[in-house]
């Protein structure tokens, strides 16, 4: 197994080949920074702090109020909310009981919300007031015994209260008076009303979360983690950062119902005494405004974020010397876009550069890394500590040498327990190869080099076979984001009855150009000049905006269905993004 030897250790000076991780639960683990740091600032929300001391606090007293509605060991409760002080205490009071936190985006359509109770077993609900009514519309449909509602405002200081009262809190439609809900300040007043044993006892191998997955890629499946696989991926990102340092501030942007925000932003954060800055929604401008005003330390999100964030007037002049890092993960960043932020941060005085990782939901978050001090272009960087990563020949456990194409297959302590219901998805993703280990097969193609260095090409499904070349639209993306007239850019297969398929690109123009067809022609040259002739576009289409998903993608499916839908104008399903 030569690519088991971790050639990368020798660019991670600093960083132990393995870790010690806490034998317990994640709220053990946090419990464990309380102890050494109760006056620390564990989050502030809209300009109100709260120390470690008084979360801690506020989770057992929540985690009493989950007893007193008889939730028990094993439960699943569905939490579907933003990023806000209820979502933190709520989640972390789950897991003091020992019952599962089901994650669920609050922008979610209706019958959405209805698959993962259902799918998880939900017997009870948070939400926020103003997502009261898509409970209420699919209530008769699920068994849920309890919906607790909680609202913003609850959580912000008087002046920002009356604002946000005033601009966003009217528009809020009213619970009726007799909804079968139970509201935050009550839920809370019953947990310090309960007095019995709440406390229950988890360790590191039990299960704590279901995140989902499958939104862009295929059909939506829930995906089981423990407690380890949490806490793992929070000593290993402090272990690959070395310059962290409790107090450290996190501008947590990136919502908690993603295994990005919740493992990156929130958890990591909270069991190694940083600061979360929680942004319950945010714009490109809102987001500038936030790094400006905080200071932050370390920002994360989607490469389709720091685009915006290049073009918003509000950065200008504004001293970025305080970032130790920023993290680029979710979706595929490109030569083109690093390049133009790695100049944007040494023009703010940041003294570092943008590092990508890489990784799935079904490790959680990310599981490889740019290291702090060196990069490769085109790579998404090293293995955490006690990951490994190796490359097969496609559909087998065979493994390939360094620098031949095969699909990205990860193991360590990160990676899931199962898919909820799912048994044969779960055999099909987690395979155990010939050395023992248990593998993720991860539908992603990369190659790695003889350092170690992972590079990834795309999701294997994603892949274009026209005229029996095949063709990898990243590598295309890449190659026209980095045209003087391009924004962005999206590359799909169409079929086509000669050719199986053929390629189509979609591209936003940069501000000031128009969508004409000079413009068009320009890049068509381009594309004949810089790409295979296989792999040049037939055609290429102007957007306004492309398809998004709820953190952020490009939503290719979405352009894909469009396309299907055009050749086959009969009604159609939805693709859920």
């Amino acid at each position: 197994m030569t690519q088991m030897k971790a050639p990368w250790l020798k660019h991670y000076d600093d960083v132990p080949a393995t870790l010690t991780y806490p034998a317990g639960s994640m709220w053990n683990a946090v419990e464990e920074i309380v102890k050494k740091h109760p006056d620390y600032i564990a989050y502030d929300f809209m300009g109100r702090k709260t120390s470690y001391k008084k979360m801690a606090h506020d989770v057992e007293t929540c985690a009493r109020a989950l007893k007193a509605i008889g939730i028990r060991k094993g439960d699943r409760i569905t939490i579907c909310m933003p990023n806000c002080p209820q979502t933190i205490i709520m989640f972390y009071a789950i897991n003091l009981v020992g019952a599962i936190a089901n994650m669920v985006h609050p922008l979610s359509a209706e019958k959405e919300i209805e698959f993962y109770i259902k799918e998880s077993n939900s017997v009870a609900a948070i939400t926020l007031d103003q997502f009261y009514h898509k409970f209420e519309a699919i209530r008769q449909n699920v068994d849920i015994s309890h919906v607790i509602i909680a609202r913003i405002r609850d959580e912000l200081s008087q002046p920002i209260k009356t604002g946000y009262m005033f601009m966003e809190g009217r528009k809020i439609k009213k619970i009726p008076s007799d909804a079968p809900v139970i509201l935050w300040k009550n839920f809370i007043k019953m947990g310090r009303q309960y007095h019995w044993k709440y406390r229950v006892e988890r360790e590191a191998p039990d299960p704590a979360v279901i995140l989902y997955s499958g939104g862009t890629t295929g059909t939506t499946k829930g995906i089981l983690l423990s407690n380890l696989n949490f806490n793992a991926l929070g000593f290993q990102l402090v272990a690959t950062n070395p310059m962290f340092q409790a107090g450290d501030s996190m501008l947590a942007a990136m919502p908690m119902f993603h295994g990005f925000g919740l493992g990156v932003s929130i958890h990591a954060m909270l069991v190694n005494g940083g600061r979360c800055i929680l942004v319950p929604r945010f714009t490109a401008e809102s987001y500038a405004k936030l790094i400006k005003k905080y200071k932050c330390n370390f920002i994360a999100g989607v490469p389709t974020l720091f685009e915006a964030l290049l073009r918003q007037s509000v950065m200008k002049g504004v001293d970025l010397s305080c970032l130790k890092g920023v993290f680029s993960g979710g979706d595929s960043l490109s030569v083109e876009l690093k390049k133009r932020f790695d100049v944007f941060l040494k023009e703010h005085n940041a003294t570092i550069e943008i590092r990508e990782g890489y990784g799935t939901t079904e490790c959680v978050a990310a599981s490889c890394l740019t290291p702090f001090h060196c990069s490769k272009e085109g790579s998404i960087g090293l293995p955490f500590p006690d990951m490994y990563f190796i490359i097969v020949k496609v559909n087998t456990t065979e493994e390939l040498p360094y620098g031949q194409e095969g699909e990205i297959c990860i193991s360590g302590p990160t990676i899931m327990m199962e898919y909820i219901n799912r048994p044969l998805e779960t055999a099909d993703t987690m395979r155990v190869h010939e050395d023992g280990r248990t593998w993720i097969h991860t539908g992603d193609l990369g190659i790695m080099d003889e350092e170690g260095f992972v590079y990834f090409r795309q999701r294997i499904k994603r892949m274009i076979i026209t005229s029996g070349y095949n063709v990898y639209p990243s590598q295309l993306e890449n190659t026209l984001d980095a045209h003087e007239l391009v924004h962005m850019s999206c590359v799909i297969g169409i079929p086509d009855s000669y050719k199986m398929q053929k390629v189509k690109a979609f591209i936003m123009l940069k501000p000031g150009y128009q969508p004409t067809d000079a413009n068009k022609q320009v890049l068509m040259a381009y594309c004949k000049k810089t790409m295979a002739k296989y792999a040049v576009p037939c055609e290429i289409e102007f957007r306004e905006y492309l398809p998004k998903t709820l953190v952020g993608k490009v939503a290719y499916r979405v352009l894909e269905a469009e396309e299907i839908a055009k050749k086959n104008p009969e009604p159609r399903q939805s693709v859920a993004v």
